[in-house]
This record gives C-alpha cells, structure tokens and sequence, in this order.
C-alpha cells in the first residue's frame, strides 16, 4: 500500500502534466501544493500568484508571509499543515479563476483531500470557499465552523467533514482591519481542529 507522501507525489506529477484548461499555457509552471501529507489541517487558497509561479510554491510571496506568522501565532509551522489552491496555475495579471478553471482543477484538489484526510479544512478566502459552499458568504461565515458529509470514510460510510472560512491572508495587505479580524479568525484554529476530531 502506498503512502500518502508517495500517492501525492504521483498525484503531483499528474498535475504538472495537466493542460485541462487555458491557465496552463500562460504560466510559468503548475503550483500543485506542498507540505504534510499526514496533515490534520489542510489550507486551500484560491489560485498562484506572481511568486507562487516563479518558484512553484503556494503563498510564497507576502500574503505567504502573514500566512506563516499566523500559523506561527498557533504554534504551527507549514510543514505541520498542508496548503493547496483551489486552481494550480496562475491566472493572467492574477485576476479572479473563472468558473470553468476552476472546475478543470476540481477534480485535483479532491483528489488532494482524499489522500490527505484532513481532519479540518480551512479556506483561504471566498473563492476556495465557494467551491464547496456556493451559496455562503464570506463575510458572514468568515471564522465559522462548516459540516457536511463530503467524500467517504475507508469503509464507504460518508464522511463528516469539518471546515473553516477565512478571509484570505492578501486582504490583510490592503486593509489594516482585516488584519486584526483573520488574526482572531486563526486563534479558532486549534478549538475547531478539536471539535473536529470528536466523532
């Protein structure tokens, strides 16, 4: 049985390959995601950045950055967590993935969840969120705990999935605000993580 390191491994190959829509051919490489494949909590933001594609990294650039101090304000750092994006090739001029892009990546990223088994799923902005939660928004939703059946356990039973809405870490680089709020939003990390593994 392969693990999980080596299921994704295959699964990034498979990704680096993809020209499944017109976002492969304007960017410089695929941004599959990096960091624990036995991960408890799993982040998805919304797509690569200028950075991001250069080195083939998500939040790499300076919402990575706050990224990582907020992780670190929990005592995490990336490599305890998992971070993927909704969409692995960088949109042109980093403007918002359409809908048919963000459907061709669909299928990767659940892919993604089904190996990694997150215990908590925590989205990083509306975008993400919005592939599994259409009709939410994140304004009223934003550090609220999300369940629904999603995928299935090992033995075919569906699986209760717990998730968590934030604001994406960018916002926080335009308006000083929206800094204070994700920061809060974060601290919820831990108690959610909790309420997640009880069955």
């Amino acid at each position: 049985m392969p693990s999980k390191q080596e299921l994704l491994k295959k699964l990034n190959e498979e990704m680096a390959a993809c020209s499944k829509c017109a976002l492969r051919a304007g960017c410089s490489r695929v941004v599959p995601g990096e960091g624990n494949a036995e991960a408890e909590i799993m982040f998805i933001g919304e797509g690569p950045g200028k950075k991001e594609d250069e080195l083939g990294r998500p939040f790499v650039g300076a919402a990575g950055k706050f990224l990582d101090e907020m992780l670190a304000s929990i005592k995490l750092k990336r490599e305890d967590v998992y971070i993927a994006n909704a969409v692995k090739c960088r949109p042109p001029e980093n403007r918002d993935p359409l809908p048919e892009e963000a459907e061709a990546c669909w299928p990767w990223l659940l892919e993604q969840i089904k190996i990694i088994r997150p215990k908590l799923v925590v989205f990083l902005g509306r975008h993400s969120m919005n592939r599994f939660f259409p009709n939410e928004k994140i304004s009223e939703v934003h550090g609220k705990l999300l369940i629904k059946n999603f995928g299935l356990n090992p033995d075919g039973s569906p699986k209760r999935q717990h998730f968590l809405a934030l604001y994406h870490p960018a916002s926080a680089l335009y308006n000083g605000g929206m800094r204070e709020t994700l920061l809060n939003d974060f601290q919820k990390i831990p108690k959610a993580l909790e309420v997640a593994g009880k069955k």
